[in-house]
């Protein structure tokens, strides 16, 4: 099947991603695509030229009824731009629906003329497949093109996953990523426009299999990687917001954000926990730099004021209950401790010698005594607390999960620090006498916990709740390094 573009397509640039549909097959394709096109229809109100009794397509179409829907679902085809398929599909629950983006997918492959929009429009679709099909246990893992292509069979067939010379460059930027930090640190890049102009030189060779698995790759991760760094500033300003709030503060400077100097502290706060991921809208890489920079203002007005309040301009990241450290050159660094007290010496050798006794609601509830005891201040992102031999960072969305937040996703994440606290203090032990008994007894225990934080994941998943998935995975990822640590020794 020869699929030629409108922009200099090889006449023999060719993808089978599937045995061409008989008749049935095709139709039944065409019913479970139908609604997405009915709210398509509703959401640009557009007419639907078929009455309330006849939206739900029969097993068997006459032959008028196929062609008067495949008429219509072409004409849809012209009208629907990019942005607008992705609005509805993210918004609505019938992006949960693996067989009808299975359909919309292999109805665009299988269009022997391709415009830019289709196009586009598959681009986007594959990653949504990718992201509603792809296992919890490789959701959040450094993706390769064989997972890749292990969940896409569905619609690119088959097929041993190569890598093409001329996809190097989204190669070497799927590398870069690994190093981000900060949104910051993603915005000084060009990689929407990059990838971009890849597809675009890439002719009728974009619908090549092994190319399509490679660019569903790149847009997955890059995706991923900003929707992380998104809420690690989200979860910094609301948690900086509740500090001010908790310390009487009533209006913020907020004209870094493009407000006013006096805005209401809960009309800021209201907008932190309504913030939208920027692809909802038509988007390019100016309109996405422009989100991102705002809410990077945001963090920076709700960080200016918190200083201000505190008498402080130290960093945003500490330790619980410590003075901060002398500034370093690594600004990400987390504060040094304060000398300890002859208190707090006490307290450390009796921690060691009940380490040995250190059992899973032991170790909870000592975690649980120092956040309450010496909650984070100053609206730091990342929280050391130390249990026996282990210190361990705790990012802001897990120290919620042990002071403020409830739920089947908080106590997953508190599970999750304190089998990140008993493997640490197993391993110290292990060096420290050589008997490896209690690591293995913690490994054990850190793997059921990962088992548990897959599946709570999936949860969020399908709930579409993508900040407890985000913040889920992020967990999950330390605890499994720690755990490829443990068993090297």
């Amino acid at each position: 099947m020869s699929l030629i573009s409108k922009t200099a397509v090889p006449a023999d640039a060719k993808l089978t991603p599937r045995s061409e549909p008989t008749k049935q097959s095709s139709w039944e394709e065409t019913r479970s695509v139908f609604p997405i096109y009915l709210a398509l229809a509703k959401l640009l109100r557009v007419q639907i030229p078929f009455g309330q009794g006849k939206r739900s397509l029969p097993e068997r179409p006459t032959n008028e009824l196929h062609e008067q829907v495949q008429t219509w679902l072409e004409q849809m085809d012209q009208q629907v731009q990019v942005h607008q398929l992705r609005h509805l599909l993210q918004m609505t629950t019938l992006n949960a629906s693996e067989e009808g983006l299975r359909g919309l997918i292999l109805r665009h492959l299988r269009k022997p003329t391709k415009t830019n929009s289709d196009r586009s429009k598959i681009d986007f679709l594959l990653v949504q497949y990718f992201a509603l099909c792809a296992p919890a246990k490789i959701y959040h893992k450094q993706i390769e093109l064989a997972d890749v292509a292990h969940v896409m069979e569905p619609v690119l067939g088959k097929g041993e996953p190569n890598t093409l010379d001329w996809c190097a460059p989204l190669e070497k930027m799927i590398e870069a990523l690994r190093g981000f930090r900060s949104l910051r640190d993603i915005l000084k890049t060009n990689f929407i426009e990059q990838g971009r102009g890849v597809k675009e030189s890439a002719g009728g060779m974009f619908y090549d299999a092994a190319a399509l698995m490679a660019f569903t790759r790149f847009n997955f991760l890059l995706r991923r990687t900003l929707i992380e760094l998104m809420h690690a500033d989200l979860i910094a300003i609301r948690t900086g917001i509740s500090h001010l709030e908790n310390s009487g503060v009533r209006t913020l400077d907020c004209r870094n954000f493009g407000l006013t100097g006096a805005e209401p502290i809960r009309k800021i706060k209201q907008i932190a926990d309504e913030w939208k991921q920027p692809f909802q809208k038509e988007y390019t890489e100016r309109t996405v730099n422009e989100a991102f920079e705002k809410l990077l203002g945001l963090r920076a007005d709700v960080e200016r004021a918190l200083e201000r309040i505190h008498g402080s301009t130290g960093e945003t990241s500490g330790t619980v209950g410590t003075a901060p450290a002398a500034p370093g050159p690594d600004k990400n660094a987390v504060d040094s401790p304060a000398k300890p007290s002859a208190q707090e010496s006490s307290r450390s050798a009796e921690r060691k010698t009940n380490d040995a006794e250190l059992d899973f609601e032991t170790c909870m509830e000592k975690i649980w005594e120092q956040l309450i005891a010496a909650p984070p201040s100053r609206g730091r992102s990342m929280t050391t607390v130390t249990v026996g031999r282990a210190r361990i960072l705790l990012s802001s969305w897990e120290v919620a999960a042990f002071v403020s937040d409830d739920g089947t996703a908080a106590e997953a994440l508190r599970r999750a620090v304190v089998a990140r606290v008993l493997v640490t203090v197993a391993m110290e032990q292990a060096k420290e006498t050589g008997n490896a008994t209690p690591l293995e007894r913690a490994l054990s225990t850190a793997r059921d916990e990962v088992s548990r934080l897959q599946e709570r994941i999936e949860v969020a998943k399908e709930a579409k709740d993508t900040e407890a998935a985000v913040n889920l995975g992020i967990s999950t990822k330390r605890l499994l390094s720690l755990l490829d640590q443990a068993e090297k020794l």
